[in-house]
C-alpha cells in the first residue's frame, strides 16, 4: 500500500468521524471463559487462546501468559501504528522488528510481598528498521507511531478497568 491508497482508505472514515463525532466511537470487546484449570480460554478473530500461569507463577509454561499476550498487544498495534505512519510519510521500510520487553517481580501477584506492585515495573519499545530514511524522519516517524498507538497510549495514560460482577444465567 502507497500513501494514496492509505489516504483514500482513511478520507471517508476521517470525513464521517469530523462530521459526525459519535461514529468514531467503537466498543471493542474480548470474552474469556474461565477454565477447570487454572487457565482461560480467552476467544480472538483466529479461534481461541487458552491463558494459564506463567512458570514464574507455577504454570508448566504450555499455555499463553497474560502478561505475554499484553506484549503481544503493545507490538502488534506499534507495528501496524508505524507501517501506517511510514507510509502516510512516505517512508519505505524494507524490513523491521518491534521489540517489546516488559518487567515483572511475580512476588506481588503471588502476594509473597505486600510492598511489590502487582504488574509491570517497566515496558520498552524498540522499533528495529531497516530503511533509507534520515535519522530527523525515522525520529519522527517513532515520535508519531507512539503518540498514535493506541495500546501504547492506553497503558501510557493508565486507563483502569471497571470491574464488576455479574452472576452468570442459570446459577
Amino acid at each position: 500500500m502507497n500513501a494514496d491508497q492509505l489516504r483514500a482508505l482513511q478520507a471517508p472514515l476521517k470525513e464521517l468521524y469530523k462530521s459526525d463525532p459519535s461514529t468514531a466511537l467503537v466498543k471493542l470487546r474480548a470474552v474469556g471463559r474461565v477454565g477447570s484449570d487454572v487457565d482461560c480460554h480467552v476467544e480472538t478473530w483466529r479461534g481461541h487462546t487458552v491463558a494459564g500461569l506463567h512458570p514464574a507463577t507455577g504454570g508448566d509454561g504450555s499455555l499463553a501468559c497474560s502478561g505475554d499476550m499484553l506484549l503481544q498487544a503493545l507490538a502488534g498495534c506499534a507495528g501496524v501504528t508505524l507501517a501506517a505512519v511510514a507510509t502516510a510519510m512516505g517512508i519505505t521500510i524494507r524490513s523491521g522488528r518491534v521489540l517489546v520487553e516488559g518487567d515483572l517481580d511475580f512476588r506481588g501477584t503471588l502476594g509473597v510481598a505486600k510492598d511489590v506492585p502487582v504488574g509491570f515495573r517497566a515496558i520498552r519499545l524498540t522499533f528495529e528498521l531497516d530503511t533509507d530514511a534520515d535519522e530527523a524522519k525515522v525520529a519522527k516517524l517513532v515520535e508519531l507511531a507512539e503518540r498514535y498507538c493506541v495500546v501504547a497510549q492506553t497503558l501510557r495514560a493508565g486507563c483502569a478497568p471497571a470491574v464488576t460482577f455479574k452472576r452468570a444465567a442459570g446459577s
